[in-house]
């Protein structure tokens, strides 16, 4: 779960890593809830909640990692943001790390979207299980294409991020579009038409460009070569010859839709306001998880428009607003099957009754709020402010 870190009093000034490590200081190595904080080049913070068996343990478990950590920020004066991508401040790297500054050197090559997304955008990131061997219904075979099928629909679903440079951007998830227009070996999905997924994966991962090479010892250089993928590099085009150890960092720079880490990573879901990181969870997991859900879903997204069509367009396309609907009710159908608790599906109906039911997003919220009064609610005096949530919105 990444956010944006923000001033209290302030929006637009700049909150650097330094400050915000500072105040989240006493959480320590690990929080209530088995999670552990990282920070993002730009100051977001990012929890990453521990594993869990079921949906109910990972909420609870966030709930507290999160409630503890927002208590820790507002202690210093400080919030997270509500969009999912920084509305009103200038990406700028404050986290120095040689890592850090070979993907800026690298991504500055073709323009200012790379700087955007390592230091302006915040993503909700939902981890699942790989499966099993084989290709039946929880394979990993099956769970591969499925979770590509479902990614324009969860693109669009939770797209909230429609404003840049304090206006609106033209896209319902600004955040993605960022993605979107960086280095496409490393961000686009995979060809995925092989029996076997560590097979698109493989290939994938060789066609990639190498983002940086790391130096031999501690006080060298890094290098960042143009246009080198790894299967140049591992063919002798590279300045060194390749290590064991290269291959599998050049693994953790790539960045597609859905990302195979021994366990399956999605990756096309923007930040949330409030409670309702909550509502991505149980929908992530009933679609995939709940065996009645995930055939529904895979038959409402069978030819959804692409992952751009979905960032830009979120719920107004209207094979996206159809196929949001389906998903919403067996979601909805599956909560009980899933245990989950009462306040989880009260956010759930809330958020399916605000959005997914009128063909809309919590981008289209912003944007209705922003033509009504000329600016963006969640930032209004430094705070976040609730109109966008009530049942009039």
């Amino acid at each position: 779960m990444e956010r944006t870190v923000h001033l209290e009093t302030d929006s637009t000034v700049q909150v650097p890593v330094s400050q915000v490590r500072e105040a989240v200081q006493l959480a320590g190595t690990q929080l209530p809830g088995g999670g552990v904080i990282t920070f993002e080049p730009g100051g977001q913070l990012e929890i990453s909640s521990a594993c869990a068996e079921d949906l109910p343990g990972v909420i609870e478990a966030t709930r507290r990692d999160l409630a503890f950590t927002a208590g820790l920020l507002e202690d210093a004066g400080l919030r997270f943001g509500d969009l999912a991508l920084d509305p009103l401040r200038s990406p700028q790297r404050t986290l120095d790390h040689p890592r850090y500054a070979a993907m800026e050197q690298q991504f500055n090559r073709t323009g200012s979207a790379g700087r955007t997304m390592m230091c302006s955008t915040a993503s909700l990131q939902v981890s699942l299980d790989a499966g099993s061997p084989g290709t039946g219904p929880l394979s990993a075979y099956h769970r591969w294409r499925h979770l590509h099928s479902l990614a324009p629909l969860l693109t669009a679903m939770f797209a909230n991020s429609p404003f840049v440079n304090g206006r609106p951007s033209g896209w319902r998830s600004a955040r993605q579009a960022a993605w979107l227009a960086i280095d496409s070996t490393r961000t686009t999905a995979p060809v995925c038409f092989a029996d076997d997924p560590r097979q698109d994966w493989a290939r994938y991962a060789l066609d990639a460009k190498v983002l940086c090479i790391r130096p031999d010892d501690d006080g060298g250089t890094w290098l960042t070569p143009r246009d080198l993928t790894m299967r140049d590099w591992l063919r002798g085009a590279g300045p060194r010859a390749v290590t064991r150890e290269d291959l599998d960092y050049h693994l953790t720079t790539l960045f597609p839709p859905v990302r195979p880490r021994g366990f399956l990573e999605v990756r096309v879901i923007d930040a949330q306001a409030g409670g309702d990181w909550e509502v991505v969870a149980a929908v992530v997991v009933a679609l995939v998880e709940d065996p009645q859900a995930a055939a529904l879903a895979a038959e409402a997204c069978r030819d959804l428009p692409s992952l751009r069509i979905a960032a830009r367009d979120g719920l107004s396309d209207p094979s996206l607003a159809q196929a949001a609907l389906t998903c919403a009710d067996a979601v909805w159908d599956a909560l009980p099957r899933l245990g989950v608790d009462p306040e989880t599906r009260a956010r759930v109906a809330t958020f399916i009754e605000r959005y997914a039911a009128r063909g809309r997003s919590p981008a289209d919220a912003c944007l209705a709020e922003w033509r009504r009064t000329g600016h963006m609610p969640m930032f209004a005096q430094g705070a976040w402010k609730e109109p966008l949530h009530d049942h009039h919105s």
